[in-house]
C-alpha cells in the first residue's frame, strides 16, 4: 500500500534524495488521490487477500468493495500471488521455515528521520532477505536497480531482522504485471548499510530541515513543485 504521512516516503526517495529541499515544500502543498493512485490501491487490497488466503489465513474479499475492480485487475492480482508462491519455494529449498510478511510496515528511521514504508511482501530465509514491490501502474516501467524506494524498504526489513539472521544476501524485485516487468535487484548487506550511512542519511536529514539545493532532472516529473518551481 501506498506511504502515508511520511515527509521522507519511501516511494518519493527518489526526488527527495535528487531535490533535498523539495521534501518540505511539497509536504506543505498537500496530498490530491489521483484516479491511478486508488485503482493501485484496489489492486493492493486484492493482493494482499489473496496472498494471505495462499497463505492459509483468514482474509475477508474485498471485491465487491472494490471501485476499479476488473478482469484486468484480477488476473494481475492472480500473477502476483503465483510469483510470490514461487518465491517462497524457491526459499523454502534452502530454508525449512523461512518467514513471509503480507504488507509489512517497515520502519527505517535509524537513516531517515521519521521514515516508514509497507513493503508489499518480505522473505526472509536464513542468510537471504527477499523485498517484493507491486506495481500496477502502466505508464512508467520501474526498474529494481538500485531503486531507492526499494532499498529503504530493504533497510527497514534488515532493521527488523538482523539480529535474529546472518543476512548477507538482499534482494529487491519490482513486480509489475501490466508491464510484464519482473525486475529484481540483488545487492549485499554491507553494499546496502554503505549507501544508507554515506549517501541516504545524509541527503535524509538535509531533506528533514529543508536544507540542500535545488536540483532539476527526471525526478521532477510527478513533483506537485514542478508548475512553480
Amino acid at each position: 500500500m501506498p506511504d502515508k504521512h511520511a515527509v521522507l516516503s519511501a516511494s518519493s526517495s527518489h526526488r527527495w534524495l535528487a531535490c533535498p529541499p523539495s521534501a518540505l515544500l511539497c509536504a506543505k502543498v498537500g496530498d490530491t488521490t489521483s484516479e491511478f493512485a486508488m485503482q493501485g490501491t484496489d489492486a493492493h487490497s486484492l493482493c494482499e487477500h489473496k496472498l494471505k488466503k495462499s497463505f492459509g489465513q483468514k482474509s475477508k474479499d474485498p471485491t465487491e468493495d472494490l471501485q476499479y475492480f476488473d478482469e484486468e485487475m484480477a488476473d494481475c492480482s492472480d500473477m502476483y500471488a503465483q510469483y510470490v508462491m514461487e518465491q517462497l519455494t524457491a526459499a523454502k529449498e534452502k530454508c525449512k521455515d523461512p518467514i513471509v510478511l503480507i504488507e509489512q510496515h517497515l520502519d527505517f528511521s535509524k537513516w531517515v528521520p521519521q521514515g516508514f514504508g509497507t513493503g508489499d511482501c518480505v522473505i526472509v530465509a536464513d542468510e537471504t532477505l527477499q523485498v517484493i514491490d507491486f506495481k500496477y501502474g502502466v505508464g512508467i516501467l520501474v526498474d529494481a536497480e538500485k531503486n531507492p524506494q526499494m532499498m529503504c524498504y530493504a533497510l527497514g526489513a534488515l532493521d527488523m531482522f538482523e539480529e535474529l539472521y546472518e543476512i548477507e544476501s538482499i534482494t529487491m524485485t519490482i513486480f509489475q504485471p501490466r508491464r510484464s516487468n519482473i525486475s529484481t535487484f540483488e545487492m549485499t548487506k554491507d553494499e546496502l548499510l554503505d549507501w544508507a550511512e554515506k549517501e541516504l542519511a545524509p541527503k535524509a536529514q538535509l531533506a528533514y530541515e529543508g536544507q540542500g539545493e535545488m536540483q532539476s532532472g527526471k525526478h521532477c516529473q510527478f513533483c506537485k513543485l514542478k508548475a512553480v518551481c
